[in-house]
């Protein structure tokens, strides 16, 4: 998987992308990702990239052309294919984040982020390059690359090999529709509290059973809406 971040403030990047199992993934050549600094593309002598917006109104707003000539550069760079690369553009409007979605991403070899900062983008460029309009919840950010680098974490765990563990994936929160089970380790016993006897037991199917009913009962409690979602199915 090969991440094209199109940012203007690259500086932030790699950030956690370079450490813990994407860092050992990117060294194994299972992740690659290359931030873009969207400035490099303008056409003014003074490195403008933003201008006020028509009507009036509050703050600056990125405009199309330097976000479209850093496009243009990106597709030199990718693979060519009959069909146009998925350029995902991180906004309030989108569609809210979710495993799904992180699945649908992960069967990509190449994605593009495309990160807004100031008052948005210009509705134009847009409309020519964008395919998916994401959001990871209904609350504003500075910018687009924090909310970039949690769609990466997650989209890039769903890569075959980086996790070593292959059940990990299909195991954690979400992964089935259900919050996940409560985890134990060592030591037995740890304020007076001890590991359910049922774990200890070596009993895989019970111990199953036990987690599917602690995960039932989890969701049904801390996520209502997912739980009414997983009785529909």
């Amino acid at each position: 998987m090969h991440f094209y971040i199109m940012t203007l403030f690259p500086e932030m990047f790699p950030g956690i992308m370079d450490a813990s199992i994407l860092g050992r993934a990117k060294t194994q050549g299972l992740l690659e990702w290359e931030a873009v600094n969207i400035r490099d593309y303008t056409l003014d002598k003074h490195m403008k990239v933003d201008d006020y917006p028509y009507g009036g109104g509050a703050g600056m707003v990125m405009q199309a052309e330097p976000i479209y000539r850093c496009y243009e550069a990106l597709q030199q760079k990718m693979k060519p294919e009959p069909k146009k690369k998925r350029v995902i553009y991180v906004t309030p409007q989108g569609h809210v984040f979710d495993q799904k979605m992180a699945e649908d991403f992960a069967k990509e070899e190449e994605l593009v982020f495309l990160c807004g900062h100031y008052e948005g983008v210009d509705e134009r460029v847009l409309e020519e390059i964008v395919t998916d309009y994401v959001s990871i919840g209904d609350y504003v950010l500075t910018g687009g690359e924090l909310p970039a680098m949690v769609m990466m974490d997650t989209i890039s765990r769903l890569v075959p090999g980086v996790l070593h563990n292959k059940d990990s994936a299909e195991t954690e929160s979400f992964a089935d529709g259900l919050l996940e089970y409560p985890q134990y380790t060592r030591p037995e016993e740890y304020h007076g509290k001890k590991v359910p006897e049922v774990l200890l037991s070596g009993h895989h199917k019970n111990i199953e059973a036990w987690r599917l009913e602690r995960s039932l009962e989890r969701t049904k409690k801390y996520r209502p809406d997912l739980y009414e979602e997983y009785l529909q199915r």
